[in-house]
């Protein structure tokens, strides 16, 4: 949103500060139940993005995870109470989007949308980006170099089945990885060892690789390592990042 030109204010019940990485943006500590909609009269746009761990787990095919009782749906409630109150306190309009995981339909409403494993509820536009998929050895698109249907340089395609070509690109057995190709020739962002960037995210995915390489990080954070440490949550938030396609998409679409 802030490199759209946005003015951004975030309402958080904690800073999340991480060494260099913290909130770019002015930051209100407040827990959002204690939240009045007449303080978002004077916003052009609300976006809400509740904790997804109930629904994540519930969504397990784990009988544990399905025991569960219903989880607490009060935050994402929260954000549709919000809009209503900032709406009649402004007398317009005023835009809402929420972002959650696939689980948390079954609890909350289907989706309006979803980029890769990021869905959206609320005022979602009629027209949204379409998220990349990597090719696979020996699926429908690629053909190997003997058969006549081989087209050299094939790449992954879109949702839209239309074909991005990498030139020179081959499955060669060198150990390069067409998503490490796509990075140097295509300016696709991807996560690199030891830099905590959000993963793959023009494949709208929030997690790449196990648990282990996600929360071992550079190191220094063990799996095991309590959830309420900030090594755990700031692997976490960054797992749960939306990602710059999808966010900036939003922020043109609903620029004043």
């Amino acid at each position: 949103m802030l490199a759209e030109g946005w003015d951004v204010i975030g309402f958080d019940i904690e800073r999340h500060e991480y060494g260099e990485h913290r909130y770019p943006a002015q930051l209100v500590i407040q827990d959002v139940l204690t939240l009045h909609g007449s303080q978002f009269k004077g916003a052009d746009l609300i976006v809400a993005s509740p904790p997804c761990q109930a629904y994540s787990y519930r969504a397990m095919p784990w009988k544990r995870a399905k025991s569960l009782p219903p989880p607490d749906n009060t935050l994402f409630e929260a954000c549709f109470r919000i809009q209503r109150e900032a709406c009649e306190a402004a007398g317009r309009h005023i835009p809402l989007i929420v972002e959650n995981v696939r689980g948390a339909q079954k609890w909350v409403g289907r989706a309006r949308w979803n980029f890769g494993s990021f869905y959206l509820w609320g005022d979602v536009p009629a027209l949204m980006p379409v998220t990349l998929r990597r090719a696979k050895v020996g699926g429908l698109d690629w053909k190997p170099p003997h058969d006549p249907r081989h087209r050299p340089g094939q790449a992954f395609n879109t949702t839209a089945e239309a074909h991005l070509k990498v030139p020179g690109f081959r499955f060669d057995g060198s150990g390069r990885s067409f998503q490490s190709e796509c990075v140097g020739r295509e300016g696709i962002p991807h996560r690199t060892a030891g830099h905590w960037t959000n993963p793959a995210e023009h494949e709208g995915i929030k997690q790449h690789g196990s648990g282990r390489e996600w929360f071992a990080g550079d190191g220094k954070i063990s799996r095991v390592t309590s959830s309420r440490s900030p090594g755990r949550k700031f692997a976490s938030a960054m797992i749960a990042k939306i990602p710059l396609p999808l966010s900036r998409w939003i922020g043109r679409a609903f620029k004043p």
